[in-house]
């Protein structure tokens, strides 16, 4: 026998499985205790895999906006949100609602014509090649009708047809319908802003946010506006009566601030409701007050005078031949009621002499009235917030009869809002304030005001305004207890490139009240017929003057004036404060 030792059954483990089996399990484990604990942990791992499955499931069944969403987020756009858009106290003027979109994915639908014959039927406005085409494209998202109502929703929903959904989208109501239709805009189908407010929104900052992400569902602050809901009603009222009642072409009108530009009040009609944006592309309804351009008639005459009495050349009381026509080479120029002598120049305002405003600019200079015009913002764009607006309509070649008939308000066509900003200018101490729809201060509007007539030149332009109201044209809008002052304008319309003396544009702008002006109204009524009343006449002070006046005892209450009465006449109460009364 030899000395080898016995061999076991059992073959000694590599020193390589050794260790592996020692990293793993460590010494002395139980390993089948080790086993059952690996398969518990691996079936762990599955229910939580198919939890997460199952609840993304559910979440795609109830939840059909989300899963639209990502779809749709790279082939057509979605209806972003918005922030409210309020007036001047809180009043909702704009907000977001949600509306149901109906959407395809062409890819999903396993009968097309069944799908298409089914949604025309239930949706009978649907127009059934362009629901064929869409379906039929190649693109896993398309739309099919954009705010549904709830029950065509409810009608879609019960017909079960594969890979037809729904998307719950922002929409854009307009509460107020047509009340500030030419001063909110509107929105197309994607919740973007194309016209008014609306477009100032996106052309400054929110495109960019919704661009980024960040323009979420109510997390946007209000954007609060300068315009009294209040007021704005009152005036828009006033002008449908005035249009039905002379049978107008149209009516417009504003109320602003003259201290900060604010604009209170913006009426042009016809107007559209935004919640029907069909109506907005009818040329009739553009807004006359910032996107049209008019030739102003004799509320330019209150320019023409400023520039005077600034000057230094003039007085109140400086005499101008007013004894007959004006004749300049082959034109005339007439006076509508002549006096037949000499007149002041508080004269030539209160009785509002064509001749008298003709020779006083021809006194300054064909130089210095474009400068003066220019100064007080008639010669340039107009910019505010509003998008829409139009350059002014100057002379090729300004010369003496640009001159001549410019000064009555002819030959030159602003903007209304234009006007309305100069004229703020001559009353409210000689400060130009550009024109704003937004909320702004007194203070605010300090810092950006800029100083063009003299404070006595201002304080002389209220006393004859209200002189107009006291003796003038303005007679009509004297509401009593608001001590008014105004300035009539009747601007011939050229018609066939001449004059016509039947179709006219006509103005009247007013000041509340006249020796310390809060605010300026303005009226306008294109093409107004005469009436029995008005004696066959159709100019301003027969049918502007009195509207202005029924607009005023609306409103005045609202803005906060108290009546007065038993005042003294305007060369007492306005005049006893200035350095002079010459």
């Amino acid at each position: 026998m030899t000395g080898r030792a016995p061999t076991t059954g059992r073959r000694a483990e590599p020193w390589r499985q050794r260790l592996i089996r020692g990293l793993l399990y460590g010494r002395n484990v139980d390993r089948a205790a080790k086993a059952r604990a690996r398969v518990g942990l691996a079936i762990l791992a599955f229910a939580v895999v198919y939890a997460v499955l199952a609840g993304r499931l559910v979440m795609f069944a109830v939840g059909a906006d989300s899963h639209g969403a990502r779809r749709a987020a790279s082939q057509d756009a979605i209806a972003t949100a918005r922030p409210d858009i309020v007036d001047r106290n809180g009043e909702v003027l704009a907000t977001d609602v949600k509306a149901p979109s109906l959407f395809g994915e062409p890819r999903r639908i396993i009968d097309k014509d069944e799908a298409i014959e089914l949604l025309t039927a239930t949706l009978p406005d649907l127009d059934t090649a362009e629901v064929r085409d869409r379906l039929s494209s190649r693109k896993g998202f398309v739309w099919l009708k954009r705010e549904i109502t709830p029950k065509q929703q409810q009608n879609i929903h019960r017909l079960g047809i594969p890979g037809i959904g729904f998307l719950r989208e922002n929409k854009r109501v307009y509460p107020t319908g047509a009340e500030v239709a030419h001063l909110i805009g509107l929105v197309n189908i994607d919740n973007q802003g194309i016209a008014g407010m609306e477009k100032w929104l996106d052309n400054n900052g929110l495109a960019d946010l919704h661009r980024a992400g960040f323009a979420t569902d109510r997390l946007q602050k209000p954007v609060e506006l300068s315009v009294d809901l209040r007021v704005e009603h009152a005036l828009r009222d006033e002008l449908l009566k005035a249009r039905e009642k002379y049978k107008a072409r149209a009516a417009s009108g504003l109320v602003s601030n003259v201290k900060t530009g604010e604009i209170v009040a913006l009426v042009s009609l016809p107007d559209f409701d935004p919640n029907n944006p069909r109506e907005a592309h009818d040329p009739e309804r553009i807004n006359r007050l910032t996107t049209g351009v008019f030739e102003m008639g004799s509320t330019f005459k209150a320019l023409t005078l400023a520039m005077a009495l600034d000057s230094g050349k003039a007085t109140l009381t400086t005499m101008y031949d007013a004894r007959g026509a004006l004749q300049y080479g082959k034109f005339t120029i007439h006076d509508t009621h002549p006096l037949g002598r000499s007149i002041s120049l508080s004269e030539v305002f209160t009785f509002s002499s064509n001749v008298g405003a003709a020779r006083i600019a021809l006194g300054q200079g064909v130089e210095a009235h474009k400068a003066f015009l220019k100064k007080l913002g008639q010669l340039d764009r107009l910019r505010t917030e509003l998008p829409e607006s139009a350059s002014p309509i100057l002379p090729r070649r300004w010369s003496e009869l640009n001159t001549i008939t410019i000064a009555f308000g002819h030959g030159i066509a602003v903007a209304p809002l234009q006007a309305v900003m100069g004229i703020n200018a001559v009353v409210n101490g000689g400060y130009l304030i550009p024109p704003t729809f937004l909320k702004r201060s007194e203070e605010e509007a300090s810092a950006i005001a800029k100083k063009v007539i003299r404070s006595e030149t201002s304080e002389k332009m209220r006393y004859l305004m209200r002189l107009n109201a006291e003796i003038g044209t303005a007679r009509q809008a004297d509401v009593k207890g608001y001590y008014i002052g105004g300035k009539t304008g009747t601007s011939e319309k050229v018609v066939g490139g001449r004059y016509s003396r039947k179709q006219v544009l006509n103005s009247f702008t007013a000041i509340i009240p006249a020796d310390n002006p809060q605010y300026q109204l303005l009226v306008m009524l294109d093409e107004p017929k005469a009436l029995p009343e008005t004696h066959g006449f159709i100019t301003s002070g027969w049918n502007a003057v009195p509207t202005g006046g029924k607009v005023i005892a609306r409103i005045a209450p609202i803005l906060g004036i108290e009546p007065r009465f038993d005042l003294p006449p305007s060369d007492r109460l306005i005049l006893a404060a200035s350095r002079t009364t010459q």
